[in-house]
């Protein structure tokens, strides 16, 4: 497995879901980085946006409509953007929907949609992907959730877990085939995308994520961090890492808290608009560029703290030991201020 891979230099990178949230601010990202990007979603008018974010950039981009629980509808937009970018380096497989629901109140049907978006797409997306890259770099966007399930996102939750053992495997498999494509996972905390106001939700109040919410910003510079560095999976957000290293160790516990705190966190005050039009089908960003972000920018925070500690070993290890001198000289200093 390659140590790093560059994104600059007009690497080619395919993400899906790209015309809002995680995908779209994952796709400015890298045009940032002089990459050309193929931009797969269903909305049109996100997808214009995206690639207009791109061209803003500097990129260069492509968008292709597609549903990615299609898979011929991938192999055509992976072809598509061969044929005018060039060689893909860099495959983000980032699609998803969701049913904000009980599970006792869900149906046959919306299991089978979120399943074939939030699962299959990653499948299809990644089998793609592999059939055409030599070389580079596989990103699964993934959640806590693909450790944690949490209440009302049955759905959701088992399409992250999937995804996990599924990334697992086929990244042994590259392995024992001494293969260059690196496979990847990154596992996102809350995230501040237009998803909570168009995922099909049957909560009595509008949804909201689960604080503490971050910006998309920070999910996408961890994927182009991931991308250019050798890991098997990325952890973002203290509360990601709390969320999979406390359901290790005390998952009754977390069981009980979620029992408990679980609708409440996922609800704004608000109530639920039982009218307003969900994705789940349809997409919604076929008129309306929704953007990147959701409608949390007050609360949203710009960045993870335990991202950088992680992204920047030799920052962290000189600050410590600056602090520990410091503190080292303080001492020093109030003992000679008693003599």
């Amino acid at each position: 497995m390659p140590e790093t891979t560059d994104t600059d230099d007009s690497a080619v990178v395919v993400v899906t879901g790209a015309s809002a949230g995680v995908g779209r601010a994952t796709a400015r990202a890298f045009a940032e980085r002089g990459a050309q990007v193929g931009l797969l979603a269903r909305g049109e008018a996100g997808l214009d946006g995206a690639r207009e974010d791109v061209e803003d950039a500097g990129g260069e981009a492509l968008a292709v409509p597609t549903d990615v629980a299609d898979a011929e509808k991938i192999e055509d937009a992976a072809d598509a953007v061969e044929d005018e970018l060039g060689r893909i380096d860099v495959w983000v497989n980032a699609a998803m929907t969701s049913v904000f629901s009980p599970a006792t109140e869900m149906d046959h049907e919306e299991y089978r949609r979120v399943t074939e978006v939030t699962y299959l797409g990653f499948v299809y997306g990644t089998e793609v992907a592999l059939d055409r890259m030599d070389e580079g770099v596989i990103v699964q966007v993934g959640s806590a959730l693909a450790y944690r399930g949490i209440p009302l996102q049955s759905a959701y939750c088992g399409a992250k877990h999937a995804i996990q053992g599924f990334t697992e495997s086929v990244r042994s498999e590259l392995i024992h085939q001494d293969s260059d494509v690196q496979l990847t996972m990154v596992q996102m905390p809350a995230l501040n995308t237009p998803q909570f106001d168009w995922v099909k939700s049957r909560l009595p109040k509008a949804p909201q994520p689960v604080p503490p919410i971050y910006q998309p910003e920070v999910a996408a510079e961890a994927i182009v961090w991931a991308v250019r560095n050798d890991r098997s999976e990325l952890w973002v957000g203290r509360s990601t890492v709390k969320a999979i290293l406390g359901n290790r160790v005390i998952p009754r516990r977390l069981d009980r808290k979620l029992a408990s705190e679980g609708w409440s966190s996922q609800m704004t005050d608000e109530p639920s608009d039982p009218d307003r039009a969900h994705n789940l089908w349809e997409p919604v960003d076929d008129e309306t560029d929704h953007g990147a972000h959701g409608r949390f920018d007050d609360c949203a925070r710009e960045r993870s703290l335990q991202l950088w500690a992680f992204t920047h070993p030799v920052e962290l290890g000189a600050a410590l030991i600056g602090a520990g001198i410091a503190l080292l000289a303080a001492l020093m200093f109030r003992n000679r201020e008693k003599r």
